[in-house]
């Protein structure tokens, strides 16, 4: 087994034999998004998306919180803040939110499977950012609430573009617009947490997933997601050439070649979901 940590600014990235994992650690701010945080998401990714050996990701916080949103401090300086470089629609669009949607777009559509592991909060920007991932997996503690409309404020970190997808419209006109909690069961039913486990097993758990996805084909899975991610945005014919390109590609693979030669010698394939829980 070959492991590496690394700490960075607020959080800590370990690789350990194909599987990343990033930690947010301000456990004292429930993980709360800071400029620190943010900053080292986006040194994770340039470190994951360039490392051919890193074939999954897991996210997730320590101290009992995933993240609890976005910095209420921070909100509060800027509120009061009379620079109109700081404190105005324009700065927010342009320097802040436009920023952050970067590193979002590039975890959603990063090419290796992805999963939040969520322990305890995961409010406002952290619900969302949870979103982001794959698979969530959740606690039996875990909590999500988007908390914007408490303080006067829409849903961002690309929440509104997520979450309809996944549970429905009226369903996250419900949960925006009343901005109530949701315990992990319910989050479950509805669709948008994969498993709930308990607390103590929720790494272990979701360090396990993460193994069961290295004996996969690394070049379509990635293709198999960012596909998916496109499919309520393109047109059928639109998506069949997508389709059609990418069936392509993946069928003149070694890997394809390898698991057909297995398969028709009646050998086990390397990838086997259902053999491998």
């Amino acid at each position: 087994m070959t492991q590496t940590i690394e700490t960075l600014r607020e959080s800590s990235l370990s690789l350990n034999d194909g599987v990343a994992e990033f930690s947010h650690q301000r456990p004292g701010a429930r993980n709360a998004l800071s400029d620190g945080l943010r900053s080292d998401y986006r040194d994770m990714l340039d470190r994951v998306e360039s490392d051919r050996s890193v074939r999954v990701l897991i996210i997730t916080g320590s101290g009992g919180s995933f993240c609890a949103g976005g910095d209420v401090k921070s909100m509060l300086e800027r509120a009061n803040n009379s620079d109109p470089e700081v404190n105005s629609p324009d700065a927010m669009r342009r320097r802040m939110l436009a920023a952050h949607h970067g590193f979002l777009d590039r975890l959603r559509s990063l090419e290796k499977p992805v999963i939040a592991a969520v322990d305890g909060a995961a409010y406002g920007a952290g619900f969302s950012l949870a979103l982001t991932a794959d698979f969530v997996l959740a606690s039996t503690r875990a909590n999500f609430c988007f908390a914007f409309a408490k303080l006067g404020a829409v849903a961002d970190y690309g929440a509104f573009y997520t979450m309809p997808r996944l549970i429905g419209l009226a369903k996250t006109k419900e949960l925006m617009m009343t901005a109530r909690r949701v315990a992990a069961a319910e989050a479950h039913q509805l669709g948008f947490v994969h498993a709930v486990h308990a607390a103590d097993s929720l790494l272990p758990e979701a360090r396990r997933m993460a193994r069961r996805f290295l004996a996969g084909p690394r070049e379509a899975l990635g293709m198999i997601k960012n596909t998916l991610n496109r499919s309520f945005d393109l047109d059928y014919h639109s998506m069949a050439e997508l389709e059609s390109s990418q069936q392509a590609i993946s069928m003149a693979s070694a890997y394809h070649r390898d698991a057909v030669a297995r398969f028709s010698r009646g050998k086990p394939l390397l990838y086997d979901w259902d053999r491998d829980r």
